[in-house]
């Protein structure tokens, strides 16, 4: 880890700042409470932020934007108020999102309609159990139009055990 002059403070303000920006109002303080601690690269600029030993999210080296771990995405999805950010998924191919596999347009029953080729998304259940985190290839219209192709690059699967939870 690399010290910068920026007080711990200061980076969850701007961390805060940028989820706000991301997600919307609110989302900044839900997904990154007090206690976070960050992980700076060698230029000083933040690069993780953790909770204890869980990854909450990563800023995007290119263009700044917050990738989600499986910790930040159960924290986001607390907040946001359904279809926010989320891909609902067939009941039958759950089990494969979760183990980390990519979610095909054919498998999207529900979208946001609000969703952008490109945003980090939630992809849950139909009863908004989160199975994955990840970046949308498609828009959430495109999701349910298209039968074929990548509808979410999933970058983190919950495991199996959220089957075990209900």
């Amino acid at each position: 880890m690399v010290s910068t002059e920026y007080s711990n403070d200061s980076s969850l303000r701007r961390i805060r700042v940028i989820a706000d920006f991301q997600f919307g109002a609110g989302s900044g303080e839900a997904l990154f409470p007090d206690g976070c601690t960050f992980q700076f690269s060698t230029t000083g600029r933040i690069r993780q932020v953790r909770l204890g030993n869980e990854r909450l999210a990563t800023v995007r080296a290119q263009d700044g934007r917050l990738t989600l771990g499986i910790a930040g995405a159960t924290r986001l999805l607390a907040v946001l108020a359904p279809p926010a950010y989320r891909v609902a998924v067939q009941e039958d191919v759950a089990a494969f999102i979760a183990d980390g596999k990519n979610a095909m347009a054919k498998h999207v029953v529900a979208a946001d309609e609000r969703i952008r080729a490109g945003d980090e998304v939630l992809v849950v259940t139909g009863n908004d159990v989160l199975l994955a985190t990840g970046a949308a290839l498609l828009s959430g219209r495109e999701m349910l139009a298209f039968n074929y192709g990548v509808a979410v690059k999933v970058r983190q699967g919950r495991g199996s055990e959220c089957f075990q939870v209900r």
